[in-house]
């Protein structure tokens, strides 16, 4: 068996480079941030409080938006204050686009993690640790990304403890919208029943899951389903054509909801559901 060399995690600034310099790898190369294809708009884009935003990155399918915030060494207080001021002043400045805020430092360190897990509860924001490795004399700049508050939820398996309506009762809001949906769209999938997992409640239909609401804060919660390659672009357009934001994650849909946003959007919720039966009905 051939010998694998290990690599040595160098320093950015210590290798000889600067914060700008990581700026233009990113800029010049969106992609090495591994959320998808992506386009460079701006760079140091001026801002309104006075500062200036690293990079913003946009997705040409969806309009969907990256506010990137670059650091060299540990992040700290106020590159995360900047990171999400900078993600609020794009996102007023363009409200019917999904943004996303982004941080890129060197080292995450545990405590700051924590805060940041705490912040993405109600902002969606992406954590992403970057460094110089070097092996055999050769160096290489690396990406990890470290915290992803839109990645596609756990589904449970193997999960220990009970989690049920009692347990979810702690997060009413979510568990309120579930119900909402289930009654906007119940004579469209009847039978149904919920799924109750740490992660998500679920309405499920013949043992599978056509809708999962995850838990935000501020009575807010994420909506995802599926949808097949087939219909993609018809539920994309139901969606657009109501000004509805949404991310997608392959064959997946995400959305932001409430009880309001139910009661307001019911007839687009019944179209997607009948898109949604088409991806499980074969």
């Amino acid at each position: 068996m051939s010998n694998i060399p290990i690599a040595n995690k160098l320093s950015i600034r210590d290798s000889g480079y600067d914060e700008y310099w990581l700026q233009d790898q990113i800029f010049e190369n969106p992609n090495c941030l591994d959320l998808g294809e992506l386009e460079a708009i701006a760079k140091e884009r001026q801002q309104s409080s006075g500062g200036r935003l690293d990079i913003l990155l946009k997705n040409p399918e969806d309009d969907t938006m990256y506010e990137v915030e670059v650091m060299l060494g540990e992040t700290d207080e106020s590159h995360i204050i900047r990171t999400i001021e900078y993600w609020d002043n794009e996102r007023r400045r363009w409200p019917q686009r999904q943004h996303y805020a982004v941080l890129v430092a060197e080292t995450i360190t545990r405590r700051f993690f924590n805060v940041i897990q705490l912040f993405s509860q109600s902002i969606p924001i992406i954590a992403i640790q970057t460094g110089i490795i070097e092996v055999n004399g050769y160096k290489s700049l690396f990406f990890t990304k470290v915290l992803d508050t839109y990645e596609e939820v756990d589904d449970g398996t193997g999960e220990t403890g009970i989690y049920d309506e009692a347990y979810w009762k702690k997060w009413h809001w979510t568990l309120e919208t579930a119900k909402f949906v289930q009654e906007t769209i119940q004579d469209l999938i009847d039978p149904s029943s919920f799924t109750y997992t740490k992660y998500y409640v679920g309405i499920t239909v013949n043992g599978n899951n056509y809708f999962r609401f995850t838990r935000r804060s501020g009575g807010k919660s994420l909506l995802s389903f599926m949808i097949s390659p087939d219909h993609m672009e018809e539920a994309q357009a139901l969606l657009d054509d109501a000004s509805v934001p949404y991310v997608q994650k392959k064959k997946r849909l995400i959305l932001t909801v409430s009880t309001e946003f139910v009661s307001t959007h019911s007839d687009l919720l019944r179209s997607l559901t009948e898109l949604v039966k088409q991806h499980w009905v074969r």
